[in-house]
């Protein structure tokens, strides 16, 4: 009963989440691509773990759901203080309306406190690799019956993998700009002091 209303909550979250990320795309957010299909999927994820029922291969995988679960929980609290850190210095400097609530595009100083948070990401996505590893070693076992373990298991990857690539194409970027920048700044640099000598 207690599982069964977990995952209910969890399928409202998503829902909800993915309403109001539509929203906010309609009113001109630049949320990226794969975080709305993310949240589709994820959505998806939530109500099949909703209909599982509570056999031999669901309590094989519960403890691990539950770590899982607990792990994302204390991510997604660094995130919040994270985001809210950003937004209240953009606040502060009048460069960011009150009523906002997210941000688009990335910032040099951003990325100081983003590199604090990838270790944090990067053990999250291997972890939903390991969920889908486990839920493809349990079709190999005699208990399995469900259908809703491969649907995880193939749910678990393409989550682990869409959220891997999508984070290091914004580190991939965020050091190209780093290093567009850097060369800017010194061309200036050498093109004032050219200025001067002559």
């Amino acid at each position: 009963m207690v599982d069964a209303a977990y995952h209910f909550l969890f399928v409202w979250y998503y829902c909800t989440l993915t309403i109001r990320e539509h929203i906010l795309k309609v009113n001109g957010s630049k949320i990226k691509g794969w975080w709305m299909v993310h949240h589709f999927i994820t959505t998806l994820a939530a109500g099949i773990f909703l209909v599982w029922p509570e056999g031999v291969t669901y309590w094989s995988f519960r403890d691990q759901f539950v770590v899982f679960c607990t792990y994302l929980s204390v991510v997604q609290v660094v995130m919040f203080y994270y985001q809210t850190g950003i937004l209240y210095r953009l606040r502060a400097l009048g460069l960011r309306n009150d009523m906002d609530i997210t941000l688009e595009g990335f910032h040099s100083w951003m990325f100081r406190g983003f590199s604090f948070l990838l270790p944090f990401l990067f053990i999250g996505y291997a972890f939903q690799f390991y969920n889908a590893y486990t839920l493809y070693l349990l079709m190999f076992t005699p208990e399995w019956t469900e259908w809703q373990v491969p649907f995880l298991s193939g749910i678990f990857f393409i989550l682990g993998s869409g959220n891997l690539l999508t984070t290091l194409a914004v580190v991939k970027n965020r050091y190209a700009s780093s290093f567009k920048d850097f060369f800017s700044r010194n061309q200036y640099r050498l093109d004032m002091s050219k200025a001067k000598e002559t």
